[in-house]
């Protein structure tokens, strides 16, 4: 009978000295010290931590392990974007290493596949599978790491900032999310700063409610619209709750944190004639005149079957320069990553639709497994 090894990834630092305590009988510096190997060498094996005596790491071999997800393919962008599709289980999530002259940006997914159905993103129309687990949400970033590998050697940045605005809604997956926000931040895990460390949430008012006083990182929300009426259209999460109670929500976080600086990152993806006109503008402006923010908006990443069209430059000029006469601040993201479908709203994965809402059947994953250095 195999004996179901206990993944370590699955564990923050609180969760990890309580396993060493309760399972191991082990003091809690033996497990600070496993979580040091873990993420500031990027040890997955018992027996190179030569620091832990020899009888701890063969109790560790027989009932514990460090299992990420393996990268079952990569695409590599013009631009320097990488896409890597994370095996999880049996299915694929994807995550994007997206590298700047002064950062590397890595967007991580949270979820297979996505139950918001909003209607303009791709990863939407796929259906819902299931939550990922936090070793499956964190190996995404200690795997990536590993690829990334050491700047001097690969020429590549490493890893200076996270954003969980992959496939799935962050704040959906409330039991993983913050363990796994608590890792990033650990000075015995990756030790990312507060302000590096950003959760986009489509207005899950329950989850972020949740985070209020718990967790300290950035916020960003995809906000789409300036009327309930539009938004519900596009977004349906907004039938649960409308665009007044969302911005509570959000202006009780920021009040709670420090990571935000007193103010929230709107993102706004602009569909040509649906919701970026200069009306629209002005109604965003007037929303969001009693909550600082920072307007980020985003040129529609087309994907095939897509019902919407990216605007014209002098649209989105318009549109932003709008913004800027009420004293906003705003920036026009820059596509990267969109030779290889890696863009905002362009993650799909291999997904198996589980929900009622499609019966498209999943093409078999012909892909050949290809193991991390």
């Amino acid at each position: 009978m195999t004996t179901v090894k206990t993944n370590l990834l699955d564990f923050d630092r609180k969760g990890l000295r309580k396993y060493f305590a309760d399972e191991l009988g082990e003091k809690p510096f033996r497990a600070d010290q496993i979580m040091k190997w873990i993420y500031h060498f990027g040890c997955d094996d018992f027996d190179q931590m030569t620091n832990i005596n020899k009888k701890l790491r063969e109790k560790l071999k027989r009932v514990a392990e460090i299992r990420a997800p393996y990268v079952s393919e990569a695409q590599h962008s013009s631009d320097g974007t990488i896409k890597w599709a994370m095996r999880v289980g049996d299915q694929d999530v994807e995550t994007v290493y997206i590298p700047d002259e002064d950062r590397a940006t890595l967007c991580v997914s949270s979820q297979v596949g996505c139950a918001l159905e909003c209607k303009f993103c791709s990863t939407a129309q796929q259906g819902f599978n299931r939550n990922l687990r936090v070793s499956e949400i964190i190996g995404q970033v200690w795997r990536a790491a590993k690829e990334i590998g050491i700047e001097k050697e690969t020429g590549r940045r490493p890893i200076t900032n996270v954003v969980m605005m992959g496939m799935g809604e962050p704040l959906l997956n409330m039991k993983n999310l913050i363990p796994a926000l608590e890792i990033m931040l650990d000075d015995l895990g990756f030790g990312l700063s507060k302000r590096r460390v950003t959760v986009s949430t489509s207005g899950v008012v329950s989850g972020l409610d949740q985070m209020t006083g718990n967790i300290d990182v950035a916020l960003a929300i995809s906000l789409h619209a300036p009327t309930d009426e539009l938004r519900s259209q596009i977004m349906p999460v907004n039938d649960r709750w409308n665009i007044e109670t969302f911005l509570e929500s959000v202006r009780r976080y920021v009040d709670s944190t420090n990571a935000n600086r007193g103010r929230v990152t709107v993102e706004y993806v602009l569909l040509d004639h649906v919701n970026d006109d200069m009306d629209h503008a002005r109604q965003l402006a007037k929303l969001l005149k009693d909550t600082p923010a920072k307007i980020n908006l985003i040129p529609f990443n087309p994907y095939p079957g897509s019902p919407y069209k990216k605007p014209s430059n002098s649209r989105i000029d318009r549109f932003m320069k709008t913004l800027m006469e009420y004293d906003f601040t705003v920036t026009v993201r820059k596509t990267r990553g969109d030779d290889i479908d890696a863009a905002c709203g362009q993650l799909v994965g291999d997904v198996i639709d589980r929900t009622k809402r499609t019966q498209a059947k999943q093409q078999k994953d012909e892909q050949i497994p290809v193991k991390a250095v």
